[in-house]
């Protein structure tokens, strides 16, 4: 079963997939070959390492949305989510969300890292090219 999969060593295909929203709306959210291969490429290369540094389990707010989950909870049209190149995380408060927010800015390649709502979580994504290195804060 693909619940039982792992996207990486600390993600589950359960935790990668699961959206209470989707739950209740009986959206499918099931990626793709490549999506899942996007998913294993920013678990691997951002969640991981920051995971093996922070030494505590980090939450997945959100990491895949298929098309019609990323409507209904209003992301943007051109959401990496949908892709499998984006994930939101958070470790349960500001302060560590501002901790992990300045360990990815110092220590990773991502084409975004985003503060939400003064570190209410942080969202990170990464392609397999061309990665800007950006930073933003949501307010």
């Amino acid at each position: 079963m693909e619940e039982n999969k792992k996207i990486s060593d600390h993600i589950s295909y359960y935790e990668a997939t699961h959206s209470n929203t989707a739950s209740r709306l009986s959206i499918t959210n099931t990626p793709t070959p490549d999506v899942l291969k996007a998913m294993r490429n920013i678990a691997v290369n951002c969640f991981e390492p920051l995971r093996v540094w922070y030494g505590n389990p980090i939450n997945i707010g959100s990491f895949y949305r298929s098309t019609l989950l990323n409507q209904a909870v209003k992301g943007s049209p051109s959401s990496q989510h949908v892709r499998g190149e984006a994930l939101d995380m958070t470790v349960g408060s500001k302060e560590g969300n501002k901790l992990i927010y300045d360990w990815c800015k110092e220590n990773l390649e991502f084409d975004q890292l985003i503060n939400e709502y003064d570190y209410s979580w942080v969202h990170i994504s990464l392609k397999y090219a061309e990665n800007r290195n950006q930073t933003l804060s949501i307010t």
